[in-house]
């Protein structure tokens, strides 16, 4: 390993974290005036940010925990997210079966009233109550369900989501490094001096920033008391969140939630088209965090969660892939992890002058307010990022897919590009919004589009991962840029691989 460099520059901001909180702070200070570097030791959303139920979401059951004010900023932010991307993010229709074993109906009805009233701001339709023997959406359940409701929610693109933000920082000047590793940090003379290590090359790196954020997820309590030996009475409780993909188990584009006797709630929602995600777990986390699966009983859990309410029963033998994460929440000290507040709590640490902000908890809905609350406590310190918030009405890179929504942004790609196959202009519109213009480039055919790598995956694709959005290996391109994994088999996965090791040095 070469000794440290040494750069002059002085950075106003270091992050250190690349999901969507680390992200999203970066995007705003950015926008702000201010310069950032962001570092993550792994690849953007390598964790929490992608192992997610992958909801814009309220969080109708954080109602019952008297989470008010949550609730109400989730359900505006939820508002506001799905039009800074629509090309990631919609709305979905949840279907609520009402079950005798678990909570009453007048329950579920005054939580659903709250819930379309919370926020001022909300276009979504509003909930109503449903005959199943009447309704199409009852066709997938038991019979024993006759009676329930449907509300209004968002679904997300996680990954690509934390992406779309770094990507929009580094466009507006910050510097986002991936596979680089905070190893050490020190206040001198009123600065942070931090020791970066690029994990690629093995180099080290001695920068230096007016403050620093720590958004490092479930790292956040180690990053503070290991690397940078500061105290701090505030700590996460980790907990585990396990999620099964399996063959679609029923049609249509509505999201089913599922009461447990154990007062926990299931999605089954659809998924790639071909699938359906089913989700989540909530098991508490004592290990070190890092890389999670999920355990034999969790899969049991699940498919006995949805077998309790839908005709076609699922098996554990039909999971096709399976994903598990940990969640950093605020540990405030609840008995049970479900009941683990999905709040988010600032810590701002102004020793010697040199400010440091700890990010505790938080949910991917609430991201970009909570980047605004971080930068609103830093501004006192940190003037660089007192400028006036202004992520509420920018559309992430994309996002800017012009009139008629997505349909309309796909009608017109079809016309422009008639030679792309209509299931991956679907695709790509879906993923890359109007940044696919920027893949197909001068393209006037398939051919044009380079080597066809798996499925419908073109070598200009791939291209333009590594070079826009910091791929570096056939998992960053197959499970987080997109979900592609799920459609190639294992010699297309190995050619990706190939192509992805030539090109990303």
């Amino acid at each position: 390993m070469s000794a440290p460099a040494s750069s002059e520059r002085i950075h106003d901001l270091l992050i250190v974290g690349g999901g969507v909180n680390g992200t999203g702070i970066a995007r705003d200070a950015t926008g702000r005036g201010a310069s950032v570097l962001l570092v993550e030791q792994d690849d953007l959303a390598s964790y929490t940010s992608s192992s997610s139920t992958k909801l814009i979401h309220g969080g109708l059951r954080y109602l019952e925990y008297y989470e008010f004010r949550l609730v109400r900023e989730a359900l505006m932010e939820r508002e506001r997210l799905l039009t800074m991307a629509p090309h990631i993010m919609w709305p979905l229709r949840f279907v609520l079966p009402h079950s005798k074993l678990v909570r009453p109906a007048w329950m579920l009805k005054a939580g659903l009233f709250l819930y379309d009233h919370l926020a001022s701001n909300m276009t979504l339709p509003k909930s109503i109550g449903v005959d199943f023997r009447k309704h199409s959406s009852g066709r997938a359940l038991k019979p024993e369900y006759t009676k329930g409701f449907i509300y209004s929610d968002g679904w997300v693109q996680d990954s690509r989501l934390v992406v779309l933000n770094a990507m929009d920082a580094a466009e507006r000047g910050a510097d986002v490094r991936v596979h680089t590793r905070l190893t050490g940090a020190k206040r001198v003379n009123g600065l942070w001096e931090a020791t970066l290590e690029n994990r690629t090359t093995g180099q080290t790196e001695t920068v230096r920033a007016k403050a620093m954020v720590n958004a490092a997820g479930p790292w956040v309590a180690r990053l503070l008391a290991d690397t940078l030996k500061i105290p701090n009475s505030k700590s996460v409780r980790l907990v585990k969140g396990s999620h099964i993909i399996v063959p679609r188990v029923y049609e249509g584009p509505q999201a089913y939630i599922f009461q447990n006797p154990d007062k926990r709630i299931v999605f089954a929602i659809p998924y790639e088209q071909k699938f359906t995600l089913i989700g989540t777990t909530d098991i508490p986390w004592k290990e070190e965090p890092g890389k999670v699966g999920i355990a034999a009983d969790e899969v049991t859990y699940l498919c006995e969660s949805v077998n309790r309410y839908l005709n076609v029963q699922v098996k554990e033998s039909d999971v096709v892939w399976s994903y598990a994460g940990l969640r950093p929440l605020y540990d405030d000290a609840s008995a049970n992890a479900s009941a683990v507040t999905r709040d988010y709590v600032l810590d701002l640490d102004t020793q010697d002058g040199a400010p440091l902000l700890s990010i505790f908890g938080g949910k991917i809905t609430t991201y970009r307010k909570l980047a605004e609350h971080a930068l609103e406590k830093l501004a006192p310190v940190l003037p660089a990022v007192g400028g006036q918030s202004w992520t509420a009405t920018e559309v992430l890179p994309g996002g800017d897919i012009g009139e008629g929504g997505f349909d309309g942004a796909l009608a017109r790609l079809r016309r422009v590009a008639p030679w792309l196959p209509e299931g991956l202009a679907w695709r790509l519109m879906r993923n890359y919004g109007s940044r696919t213009y920027e893949i197909i480039g001068q393209a006037s055919s398939m051919a044009d589009m380079g080597e066809l790598l798996g499925g419908d995956l073109t070598a200009r694709e791939v291209d333009y991962l590594i070079n826009r959005e910091w791929a570096r290996t056939a998992e960053d391109v197959l499970w987080r840029r997109s979900k592609l994994g799920l459609h190639l088999d294992d010699a297309e996965k190995a050619r990706v691989a190939t192509y992805v090791q030539k090109k990303a040095v």
